[in-house]
């Protein structure tokens, strides 16, 4: 979906109505699950969750000046997509999540390397969710981004 929103409200609102209360859910799941020090903005175009400059001020290496990118929601023409930099650096997230979905969907788990794909807005495991939500700290999540990534 292409956005103009100019806040994560507006965004909410421009959602196509197939997906809206699904991607509601998903948000506020999202939301009410990831640890504290995450901040919500919007970000390349989606609803974004950061490590914000004040807690960590190197930011994110590929964009000076920018907060630390973790998490993404996105409305897409055909699906509904969940971009989580936790699971694309971490092969034990990953694996964890990989093993867990079955036990949460029927459906064959649609992903990428940070982009989990929810082609069925009803079917999203937002149990799952909240729970993957959970298991990275952004203290975790900045050590892990040292790492492997800052040169």
């Amino acid at each position: 979906m292409k956005t103009e929103a100019n806040s994560v409200e507006e965004y909410l609102n421009q959602v196509p109505e197939e997906q809206k209360g699904s991607f509601q859910k998903l948000y506020e799941t999202i939301s009410q699950n990831l640890p504290e020090g995450f901040l919500e903005h919007l970000s390349y175009g989606m609803i974004g969750w950061s490590i914000p400059l004040e807690t960590y001020p190197d930011g994110y290496h590929c964009a000076k000046n920018t907060p630390l990118p973790f998490m993404n929601l996105a409305s897409q023409k055909n699906f509904i997509a969940l971009y989580h930099m936790g699971i694309y650096a971490d092969p034990d997230l990953l694996n964890w999540f990989v093993e867990e979905f079955p036990k949460y969907s029927a459906r064959k788990l649609d992903m990428g390397k940070s982009c989990i794909r929810f082609k069925k807005a009803d079917e999203i495991p937002f149990e799952l969710i909240a729970e993957l939500c959970r298991k990275m700290l952004p203290k975790d999540w900045i050590s892990l981004y040292e790492k492997l990534y800052k040169k």
